[in-house]
């Protein structure tokens, strides 16, 4: 029972505050020094907050203007040369004032940046740009890295699709702006990785002025710190990469600290082929330094002592973590060509309110079902495996929220999936009950041989559900794998509730003589069906139905794969009035375009993704059933698969 309180304790720990607070009134709780000034900041914001509720780290920023705040937050111990103290200490409070529970861009919409592919080539012309295909090559391999990226983050469930040719819309859920701005930065680098081998004579020819053919003058920058000045080192750097060793040779990087400095430094390890080459490099060149140079600036230039020959490399700079972490999680996934982000806006949840609503209500009523049911068929039993169901959904939330996982539809379904199983396991263990007691045993003997009579085939349906619900993470995506973490977590502690908590209660009150018999209502009575005589004809309708659905399928062809899968048309508007998403969702079915996804964005945008070559038809409907919003057409792209 002390386990079973303090995994409770810690859920619910994890999950409160399960919503964010407003950052206005962060801001107003936690300054210090009150004055007139920070009145008129705190007023200012507070009206902005009424006209864009949205948006209210801008609103604060924009109160504040070129105000000093940090004499408002002496607990914020900020360096001496912070060059943006107002914004570390609005990032700082942000992060204070965010909730536990994190919605994905199904439920509450986030940021979309649209990217587009730089030309590879340094000068731009008719004669050197990438073929077609190549060039989708490039969008599928930029997508796969980004995906990479997004996911060392820690960002969950993002959209991540091509867009026309040669763009990608990248969709994050709501961030906070700082890490909206971390996103911007690394969804950006093209992290070009090569090692150059710096000029014997570096020093001397650096300070003389004079420059040698096939090297180039680089910097090599340490921050500033505390109490110091940024220092600056020049080097004359080979202008190609050593035996061409770039970071294509790369096969892993990660962090780890100088065991002498304690301060952090990045490790690469090479593949075979890379392994090789840094062999022959460091071999052939000992007393030299191999200057380490990522999108051409310089990052460390360390001397070569000795052969290495283990197939690994340090970068060693004057690194914070975050910049270390930020830098390896950039150089495992570089980019073959290079991404300009060309468009940034917020955008509303991509299944709109009455999705949501609905998909909650279904939700509800499900668990509320079940719970009844289990109340009304096995009384007090019952009400003790709706004990165990609570528990149950709060253990999975406060583990979902500890874990950082991210909130979605398929997720919230995933849940309503393991309350099933949870009880699927008490009706087991409950029938099991009603057959020992019918056979004449005890209340506590029939309890201890229902336990154990349906521990196998609970463990079993469990772990069967585990191995498909792992490799839905291993191997999905997006919504599939937010399906996957929680049916996965799920079905573990539903088998932890289900076979401990639900005993714990019925021990505990047999013991304390509370509990003298468990009354159950008897329907379907127990009858001798002798199943494998319908065997042949079950096994033949069986096999009819599933030749005549796979069958269709393939009469359907393509068009039986959703946009998720397909891709589709992304139809963009503008708008003068708003009209709710439901209502633009039920024209569209009832033209029979099939399901859409319909998402408002900032700057009276409305965005309508949709099967492939409707898009006209999606601006024709909008225009004759909306005419009082006045839809004009911005653009029809071309939009590849999410999933």
């Amino acid at each position: 029972w002390f386990f079973v309180f303090l995994l409770l304790g810690w859920a619910l720990y994890s999950i409160y505050p399960p919503s964010s607070r407003n950052l206005v009134d962060e801001f107003t709780e936690n300054a210090a020094n009150r004055d007139t000034n920070l009145t008129t900041i705190v007023t200012r914001a507070r009206e902005l907050d009424k006209t864009r509720p949205q948006r209210d780290f801008g609103n604060l920023r924009q109160a504040i203007g070129t105000n000093d705040i940090t004499k408002y937050f002496p607990q914020y111990k900020l360096t001496q040369n912070e060059p943006q103290p107002t914004r570390a200490i609005l990032n700082r409070l942000q992060r204070d004032a965010s909730g536990k529970v994190h919605l994905g861009l199904d439920l509450q919409g986030g940021t979309a940046f649209v990217m587009k592919l730089q030309n590879p080539q340094r000068e731009s012309s008719e004669t050197n740009a990438p073929s077609e295909t190549d060039r989708t090559a490039m969008v599928e391999q930029a997508i796969e890295v980004l995906r990479r990226r997004v996911d060392a983050f820690g960002i969950a469930e993002p959209v991540i699709q091509p867009e026309g040719t040669d763009r990608i819309l990248v969709q994050l859920p709501g961030l906070s702006e700082d890490a909206i701005e971390t996103a911007r930065t690394n969804l950006q680098k093209a992290a070009f990785l090569e090692f150059r081998l710096v000029h014997p004579e570096s020093g001397e020819l650096v300070n003389q002025g004079i420059s040698v053919p096939g090297y180039e003058k680089l910097a090599l920058r340490r921050a500033a710190r505390e109490g110091e000045r940024e220092t600056v080192q020049y080097f004359l750097v080979k202008k190609k990469a050593e035996q061409g060793l770039t970071g294509a040779f790369v096969s892993r990087a990660g962090v780890t600290r100088d065991p002498m400095s304690n301060t952090p430094q990045i490790i690469l390890r090479f593949d075979g082929k890379g392994a090789d080459l840094f062999g022959d490099i460091t071999r052939n060149n000992v007393g030299r330094q191999l200057g380490i140079v990522l999108d051409g600036e310089l990052y460390s230039a360390p001397r070569i002592n000795e052969p290495i020959t283990g197939g690994s490399a340090q970068i060693t700079g004057d690194f914070t973590l975050k910049e270390a972490l930020e830098l390896s999680h950039v150089l495992e996934n570089p980019l073959a060509a290079p991404l300009k982000i060309v468009d940034e806006r917020g955008v509303d949840p991509s299944l709109g309110k009455d999705s949501i609503q609905s998909g909650i209500r279904a939700s509800i009523i499900g668990i509320t079902a079940v719970a009844v049911f289990m109340l009304v068929y096995y009384m007090f039993a019952g009400m003790v495996a709706n004990i165990a169901l609570i528990i149950n959904t709060i253990l999975l939330i406060g583990t979902m929220c500890a874990i950082g996982t991210t909130f979605t539809v398929p997720g919230i379904a995933g849940i309503v999936l393991t309350v099933g199983m949870a009880v699927d396991a008490n009706v087991l263990i409950y029938e099991r009950m009603r057959e020992e007691l019918a056979a004449g045993k005890s209340l506590r003997g029939a309890i201890v041989a229902g336990y154990a009579k349906a521990f196998r085939t609970i463990f079993d349906s469990h772990v069967t559900t585990l191995i498909s619900s792992v490799i839905l993470i291993w191997m999905g995506t997006g919504p599939v794998k937010g399906f996957g973490v929680a049916l996965t977590i799920g079905v573990a502690l539903s088998l932890f509730t289900a076979l401990v908590i639900t005993r714990l209660i019925f021990d505990l009150l047999i013991n304390k003589g509370h509990l003298k018999s468990l009354p159950m209502l008897h329907i379907i009575k127990s009858a001798n069906v002798d199943f494998l005589r319908w065997a042949k004809p079950a096994f033949i309708t069986s096999w009819t139905v599933i030749a005549i659905g796979v069958g269709y399928g393939f009469y359907r062809g393509g068009n039986v794969m959703g946009v998720d899968f397909a891709g589709g048309d992304a139809v963009s508007l503008s708008y003068v009035q708003k009209i709710p998403t439901e209502q633009i969702r039920q024209a569209l079915e009832q033209a029979h375009l099939g399901e859409a996804t319909i998402q408002y964005q900032q700057g009276n945008q409305l965005q309508v993704t949709i099967g492939s070559n409707t898009g006209p038809q999606v601006m024709q409907i909008m225009q004759s059933k909306f005419p009082q919003a006045q839809f004009k057409l911005r653009s029809i792209e071309r939009v590849g698969a999410i999933v």
